[in-house]
């Protein structure tokens, strides 16, 4: 195993985040707050420890998907353990393990918080909760081959690793060119959405953690209430801009080069729209009792609807008080989710779609055993070993989800509660039903089970098998083997 550009890569992501956390630094001297010293401190150890470990070189810069896959969750457990620093030794979230989990979710763009009163946090601490979702919304090492690109032609194994979906792919031949592209889109967009708030006169402060936090999909809000108290308008512009986040990349890759019939012909995206659709008109036609107007429940439907299935996470309602048949709708969206390759969660369309027409396959060869038939998406053959990756995804999800459930049904908590609380923390999603609604939080659960959510958190955004193959003996095998033989030397 090649442990140099690993401790190259994290060096790295150590001195990334450094400057990341000079931000929040900005905004405690704008709203004159002493708390902006422990996220300056706490950037200037990183930044140390990053520049002694980035310092030498490796001789080596190839690496395979084994070490793109560890050095990816290496990499987030990290940042997450710094970023939680400054939560932790300011007071502001005085208990370490709720400092880490509102860290991790932050991260990994969940937005599920232990936090009872959110608007009692300083405007420091405030945006960089929400800051962090947009860092882990595109990936921190995408960001990473953006700037800093890694040369050896070993990058699609870090893109691998970390990007959602089944497959990853190059936009353009070279990675680093196709990092900077999706970063510019993302950035523009949430520079967009930004400009969107500020007409519908949401303050500045606001408009800034929102976009950020839209843009990962993220929904930490700097309000008890999420986005409740805000204008329709201001709503609409959110769930708008939520949905948009949750479409491929690629699509809007199309667009910008003018590739339209590409764009439009995406299988997945195409799906996705139908399901948001689908989804909103039963919601729309069951809440109509429940709300002042047409127009409100239409708002309320829609902005609850591209919350969940993007796995953003921001309420305007407690959808927990409305009729069965929509919160069913609600838990169904959050296990299908986003696109692949967008800051979504979830299980993500195109492994749904992949599935149903392998079950159809399935079904066909039964009743014709001698024919032969192909999955296909967007017009083309899926190979089989995307076939196959998929089908080992869905057995590996449920395996951890049914066992993080039993976990966590030792607090004591009713099966719904446990439930939505596995099924929002592994699908990067924020709140659930019961006592994880939108008017609850993660708070009342014990340590044992709050540390199983923060694993459950990180192996959604990841994918699962990165961070899995660090339990894996074999994973570490090649290192113990070479410092053994150093130490006969």
């Amino acid at each position: 195993m090649n442990s140099s550009i690993i401790r190259y890569i994290l060096g790295n992501v150590m001195r990334m985040e450094a400057c990341f956390l000079l931000l929040p630094c900005i905004v405690s001297l704008v709203y004159g707050e002493g708390v902006g010293l422990y996220y300056l401190g706490t950037a200037i150890v990183c930044l140390a420890f990053g520049v002694v470990m980035a310092w030498k070189k490796p001789k080596n810069y190839v690496f395979y998907l084994k070490e793109g896959c560890i050095a990816t969750s290496l990499s987030w457990i990290v940042m997450s353990l710094v970023g939680c620093m400054p939560f932790w030794i300011s007071g502001e979230i005085p208990s370490f393990t709720d400092a880490m989990f509102e860290t991790v979710s932050g991260f990994t763009t969940t937005g599920a918080s232990i936090l009872t009163n959110v608007e009692a946090l300083s405007h420091t601490a405030l945006f960089w909760r929400s800051f962090t979702h947009w860092i882990g919304g595109m990936g921190v090492l995408v960001f990473l081959l953006a700037i800093i690109p890694l040369s050896g032609g070993s990058n699609i194994n870090l893109m691998r690793a970390e990007s959602p979906g089944p497959s990853v792919g190059k936009l353009v031949p070279k990675m680093k060119y196709t990092a900077r592209i999706l970063y510019i889109i993302y950035f523009g967009m949430t520079i967009l959405e930004f400009i969107f708030l500020i007409i519908g006169k949401m303050p500045v402060f606001d408009s800034i953690c929102t976009a950020v936090g839209t843009a990962g999909t993220g929904g930490f809000g700097v309000k008890n209430d999420s986005l409740g108290s805000y204008s329709p308008y201001l709503q609409w512009v959110v769930a708008i801009f939520m949905i948009l986040f949750g479409v491929n990349f690629n699509a809007y890759y199309y667009i910008i080069y003018r590739h339209f019939k590409k764009a439009f012909k995406m299988e997945e995206v195409r799906c996705y729209f139908a399901i948001i659709l689908i989804a909103t008109a039963i919601i729309f036609a069951n809440i109509l009792d429940h709300c002042v107007s047409i127009f409100d429940a239409l708002t309320k439907s829609v902005f609850q609807v591209a919350s969940l299935i993007t796995s953003t996470g921001f309420s305007s309602t407690d959808f927990n008080l409305w009729p069965q048949i929509c919160r069913t709708v609600l838990v169904l969206i959050m296990f299908i989710g986003a696109c692949a390759g967008s800051t979504g969660g979830g299980i993500k369309v195109s492994r749904v779609i992949v599935l149903f027409k392998t079950m159809i396959k399935e079904l066909h060869s039964y009743i014709h055993p001698k024919s032969i038939r192909k999955v296909n998406l967007d017009g083309k053959p899926v190979e089989h070993e995307i076939v196959r990756s998929i089908n080992v995804y869905i057995v590996t999800f449920v395996i951890i989800f049914a066992s993080s459930v039993f976990m966590v049904a030792f607090d004591g908590k009713d099966l719904v509660t446990n439930f939505t609380a596995v099924l929002t923390t592994i699908n990067n999603m924020g709140p659930g039903l019961a006592e994880v609604g939108p008017a609850g939080n993660f708070s009342n659960f014990s340590v044992f089970s709050k540390f199983v959510f923060m694993f459950d958190m990180l192996a959604g955004r990841l994918e699962l098998f990165p961070l899995l193959i660090l339990f894996h003996p074999s994973a570490w095998k090649d290192l113990i083997s070479k410092r053994a033989e150093a130490r006969k030397f």
